[in-house]
Parts: structure tokens; sequence; C-alpha cells
């Protein structure tokens, strides 16, 4: 990767894959009885396992791929395919029926941060898949850094977009929450067209003419 808008592309199909936003009603919910404190707290851990999650993917990332005896093309097109289900949940705005219940069942309020919202709500196989897959699309020296990078803004936005959560919330409204999820999701879509096909061009090099 020799370009620097590479770069602005991988920091924003990250941050459309993390969808902070689409996670602000399900972190609403499930802190709906926290006082701003114990909200910031959660906010905090929420940010800060999200990007160590990422970024140990990243690093392990292929190690663990060649463990289990699959290549990074065939991850490709299987990351493609979650991010893919994962945008047209998005579109059919089905993503926070999963954890609708889940506050319910918690007794450690500091449990949340981590289950279910930094995994797998937040860093889930869409994101791990696509730090697995940008690590290795470049040899250059700087690469591991600059994708670190932009896991840590990306980790930053959302940690901010948390932080404004309730005033988000009452801006948007449910009818604005489903127009931004809906439109992230189309975005998402796109990306797992590419991701996709750069997988089925390294399996099958046929397909690339």
């Amino acid at each position: 990767m020799e370009h620097w808008t590479e770069y602005s592309h991988f920091f924003t199909a990250l941050l459309v894959i993390l969808d902070p936003i689409a996670a602000i009603p399900i972190f609403l919910a499930l802190t709906k009885s926290y006082s701003y404190a114990e909200r910031s707290r959660i906010t905090n851990l929420t940010a800060i396992t999200v990007v160590a999650v990422l970024v140990i993917a990243s690093v392990t990332g292929e190690t663990l791929l060649l463990a289990m005896g699959t290549s990074l093309s065939s991850f490709r097109v299987s990351g493609g395919i979650v991010l893919m289900i994962m945008a047209l949940a998005m579109l059919q705005s089905r993503m926070d029926k999963v954890f609708a219940e889940s506050d319910n069942a918690i007794s450690d309020k500091n449990t949340i941060a981590i289950v279910p919202m930094a995994i797998p709500l937040l860093a889930g196989p869409g994101a791990i898949s696509t730090v697995i897959i940008e690590m290795h699309r470049s040899t250059l020296n700087y690469h591991p850094w600059l994708v670190t990078l932009c896991i840590i803004l990306a980790g930053l936005v959302l940690w901010l977009m948390l932080r404004m959560a309730g005033m988000i919330g009452r801006t948007l409204g449910i009818t604005g929450f489903n127009i931004v999820h809906r439109l992230f999701g189309l975005v998402l879509i796109a990306i797992a067209v590419e991701m996709m096909a750069n997988g089925l061009k390294e399996l099958f090099p046929a397909l690339a003419g």
C-alpha cells in the first residue's frame, strides 16, 4: 500500500463496520439506570477493549490463520460474506434485536462494556476480519504502525460518540437512527463486495482476466 488515501479508506471502512451510531441506542438501553460516572466508565472500558481486541487481531491474525490451515484469500472471501450479512441486517434494522434483552441478565455493571458492547457488537467478526486483511496488504515498514494508528483513531471516534450518546439520541430520534443505519448498511455492502472480489481473484487468478 503506497497511497495515503488507502489508509483513509481503511479508517472509513473500519468506522462504518464498527458503526458507533448503531451502538448508541443499545448503549443507552443497557445503561439507562446508570449514573453519569458509571456511564463514563463503561464508555472508557468499551473503547479500550475494542482497540485492544482489534490491534491484537491485526498482529496475530496471520499466525492464527496458518495454524488453522486456511489462507488470507479465503479469509477475505469469508470476511466479505460476514460483512454482507451485517450490512443486510443493518438495512433491515435488525442489529439491535440481538441484544434487546441482555440488560435483564447483567449483574456486574462493568461487564456490559466487554460483552455485549465491545464483543461482539463493535469488535465483531466484521471488524476483526477487516483489520487482519488490512495488516497484510503491504510490506512497507511503516504500514503496521499506520494500521494501528487508524484503529486507535477509530476507537477515539467511538469513544466520543458514546460520550455524546445521550445528546445524539435526543437529536436523532428513532427516525434519524434508522436513516443513518441504512446509509451505513449501503456503504458496508460496497466494502463487502470489494473484499470478496479481491479474495476470489487471488483464489482464482483466471477471474482477474
